[in-house]
């Protein structure tokens, strides 16, 4: 700032150039929190599938780090939100490829107010020691809140989905998703509490070297723990093997309208069945023990129709295996999301009934508050759906395959249940053909790439419109289709039933992390009261 001359007693008068500038310079100072906090949740974002960039999670927490030390909680709050919504925003936008830029807009909107509470929280026990450890676990709180809260939850965006290709994915059979996201968000924190310390010794050389401990160990511990837990992860059949095929028989056309071609949907998985059976007794691929077709690939119910029940019957006993069927069906005046099992002797002879079914796809949460706002959307969603009530394990030709249907396999417990039940082997069947060729379907087989080895069981994903793959227990692809092709994958794959420790453990890992960051929070918030009282005196 420069002055003009002035003579004794007057005031000194400033240039009148720089008040602009040094407002400019304010507000940009101001602005740029903001920036950053929004554009770290872009590279949050990033970091997720179908990239495999995900190292990028690293320095996008540890940017968030930076933005929230120190901050009061609404400013965290603030803060947390617009990395919320840089985050989400772009990983959510494929729920609106049908439905318009509204419910996915809603979507982002309330599902950052979750990252808001966090950002808040983190916020405020950002100047206690072991500050990463507070954060993490700070995060992980936030993520079991958002996977159960409003209508049952939505854990799309856990940072353990963006780990599927990382160095940190044997943590999930340690102890499931929340150690394995718990450990990533520490190692960013603890990089930026690296950075803050070597730039604060730089400048008043001196060193705190707890706290340098402190935010090393944030940066070595989970890294060091990956590399341990390479030992829970196995691909070795300790039950033999079993030749499964995955059939993706595709759709007329993607979109919301392929079901009103139901029938065709179901014909093209039934000709692409026979194709392989044809395959088979030409001697080309081997036989298969047993057949999973994907979600919604007979959304004629062959129980109440007896043409979709002939050519079902008539592909099973083509092929000479039995098929996991994904049906839609009414029983007693009630809608399912239904696999169901076909003997190509005996029929149906089994079913597991969706339990997590989709708020807003499957059914309509406060369907009459929505219908006076919108009454196309409840027309999209004209019956509800019902839940099941008991996990589906199907015994397939000696194989026990656990199924979880599709957005089930975003839920914990969903998938724990069957392993638990006694499933060798997992199958996601799902319907990815309204979301056209968005990240969705890349983002969900990530998730299963997450499942097999958190569970260390080979996971299938039969795929309407695909992508369909075989994953190894290792969390490995080893056989997948394109995007909206009719194809068939037929690999001989390890069965297992062994328990890792997440499988044991159940939701205790996250049930503590989330009493550490109670503790951390209810610290700081003593911390600060007496503090204020102290500053009063």
């Amino acid at each position: 700032m420069t002055a003009t001359a002035t003579s004794v007693g007057e005031p000194e008068q400033l240039d009148p150039q720089s008040a602009p500038a040094s407002r400019v310079a304010g507000l940009a100072r101001r602005l740029l929190p903001a920036a950053a906090a929004a554009l770290s949740g872009v590279l949050l974002y990033v970091s997720f599938p179908p990239r495999t960039l995900w190292w990028l999670a690293l320095p996008a927490f540890a940017v968030l780090g930076w933005v929230l030390r120190g901050r009061t909680w609404k400013t965290g709050f603030g803060l947390g939100y617009l990395f919320g919504l840089g985050f989400l925003l772009p990983l959510l936008v494929w729920t609106g490829v049908e439905v318009g830029p509204v419910p996915w807009l809603a979507l982002a909107v309330i599902e950052a107010v979750f990252v808001g509470l966090v950002g808040a929280g983190i916020a405020v026990a950002s100047r206690l020691p072991a500050a990463p450890v507070w954060a993490a676990a700070l995060w992980t709180a936030g993520e079991a809140a958002r996977a159960r809260v409003p209508f049952g939850g939505f854990p799309w965006g856990k940072i353990a989905f963006g780990q599927a290709d990382g160095v940190f994915l044997p943590l999930a059979a340690l102890g499931g998703t929340p150690v394995l996201g718990f450990a990533v968000v520490l190692c960013g924190f603890g990089l930026y509490e690296l950075v803050r310390l070597a730039v604060e010794a730089r400048r008043t050389h001196a060193v705190r070297r707890a706290a340098a401990s402190v935010a090393l160990l944030s940066v070595a511990v989970p890294v060091v723990g990956a590399l341990g837990a390479r030992s829970l992860v196995s691909d070795t059949a300790e039950d033999g093997t079993a030749t499964v095929a995955v059939i993706q028989g595709n759709v007329p056309r993607a979109g919301l309208e392929f079901n009103a071609q139901r029938r065709a949907v179901l014909d093209h998985h039934v000709r692409e069945t026979e194709r392989l059976a044809a395959e088979v007794r030409a001697g080309k691929v081997p036989r298969p023990d047993f057949v999973l077709w994907p979600e919604n690939s007979s959304d004629i119910d062959p129980f109440r129709n007896p043409d979709a029940y002939a050519v079902i019957d008539g592909a099973a006993r083509a092929i000479g295996a039995p098929i996991s069927v994904g049906g839609v069906v009414v029983k007693d005046g009630k809608l399912y999301n239904e696999q169901i099992l076909w003997d190509p002797r005996k029929g149906p002879t089994d079913t597991y009934d969706k339990r997590q079914i989709q708020p807003f796809g499957e059914y309509l949460p406060l369907r009459s508050l929505i219908g006076a706002v919108n009454s196309e959307w409840t027309s999209m969603v004209r019956q509800d759906f019902s839940r099941g009530s008991r996990p589906g394990v199907f015994t397939m030709d000696g194989t026990k395959v656990g199924l979880v249907t599709c957005y089930e396999a975003a839920f914990d417990w969903a998938v724990r249940s069957e392993v638990t039940d006694g499933a060798q082997l997992i199958s996601v069947p799902s319907n990815n053909a309204t979301f056209d060729r968005s990240e969705m379907t890349h983002q969900q087989l990530a998730m299963s790439r997450v499942r097999a080895v958190e569970h260390s069981r080979t996971v299938t994903v039969p795929v309407t419109s695909g992508v369909s793959a075989v994953i190894m227990p290792d969390g490995e692809i080893t056989q997948k289709t394109g995007m909206f092709v009719a194809d068939s994958l037929v690999q001989k794959v390890p069965l297992r039933s062994s328990e890792t420790p997440a499988t044991r453990l159940g939701v205790l890992p996250e049930t503590l992390l989330v009493l550490v960051a109670a503790g951390g929070l209810g610290w700081a918030v003593v911390t600060g009261v007496r503090q204020r009282r102290a500053g009063a005196v």
